[in-house]
């Protein structure tokens, strides 16, 4: 039992990274439309830049999360502005494969400018025992959970209760009537980059403190991807809670059955669910009449 129990566990530390990339996905599908198939270099990069920063300046805890969502969103504002902005109004597959050509030039940059070789994203307290229950947990694996639930909860009061959360889910529902409305829609794309990016990288440089630093964080996109299929591409906060249920799905196949089905468990779980519920378990199902 006690097995079982640190597999859950450690499952759902995975699980709220993947859950805080899956919800960065979720973000620019819901404000553009386009799945972002960079969002696992964004925070591979961000990570990079936040362990140069922690190591030249010698950051706490606390400096390394803030100056992690700063790097992410300074990111996303860029790629927004520079990449993306441009490309308005092209089709959306053209569209996709730009940010596919990103993903790309982002892992160039880091391997140039880094290296290919691991490195220890040391930070204080971050490796330090807690006892939850009798199970050990490293205080940086307690803290990104906590993360994604403030994510989630922040998310909520944001898309429901700030002027500019409901701007944002009017241009998600019909981006011409909003623009007619007066809503500014390079803005609010321009703000969900910029938070799909903080997110992203809040999950990099939490990734790269747990696991260590390597270029091989980009997976984290690949891998969290079936979290944001499986809650909804349209559902921020479905995909977060999501990713938790990945998380501890390929944690527990990983334990008890050949760990070659760990890398697949998620796609197959989302194969499952997507012939019962197309729209993912917390997309709104789409009526189009023609």
């Amino acid at each position: 039992m006690n097995y079982f129990i640190e597999l859950v566990v450690s499952g759902l530390a995975i699980g709220a990274i993947y859950g805080l990339v899956a919800m960065g996905f979720a973000v620019i599908y819901k404000s553009t439309g386009i799945v972002n198939f960079a969002q696992g270099e964004m925070g591979m990069l961000t990570a990079y830049t936040s362990w140069s920063v922690a190591t030249t300046l010698g950051t706490n805890a606390i400096g390394t999360v803030l100056v992690a969502v700063a790097v992410g969103a300074v990111l996303g504002l860029l790629c927004e502005r520079l990449v993306m902005r441009p490309m308005l109004g092209e089709p959306v597959l053209s569209v996709v494969l730009v940010t596919v050509g990103l993903a790309v030039v982002l892992r160039s940059v880091v391997t140039m400018v880094w290296g290919a070789a691991p490195h220890k994203f040391a930070v204080q307290g971050a490796d330090t025992l807690v006892d939850v229950g009798g199970i050990g947990m490293r205080a940086s694996q307690i803290a990104v959970i906590g993360v994604l639930l403030l994510a989630i909860a922040g998310f909520w009061f944001f898309l429901r209760k700030s002027r500019f959360g409901v701007a944002m889910r009017a241009v998600a529902a019909d981006e011409k009537t909003a623009r007619l409305m007066g809503v500014s829609t390079a803005r609010v794309q321009a703000v969900a980059w910029a938070a799909a990016s903080a997110l992203a990288g809040l999950a990099g440089a939490f990734f790269a403190v747990i696991y260590g630093l390597a270029p091989t964080i980009f997976e984290l996109g690949l891998k969290a991807f079936p979290a944001t299929v499986l809650g909804g591409f349209d559902a921020v906060l479905g995909s977060g809670v999501s990713g938790l249920a990945i998380g501890v799905l390929e944690n527990l196949v990983g334990g008890y059955l050949p760990s070659t089905l760990k890398e697949i468990a998620g796609f197959v779980l989302i194969l499952v669910v997507l012939m019962v519920r197309p729209f993912g378990l917390f997309g709104e199902k789409r009526i189009e009449r023609v």
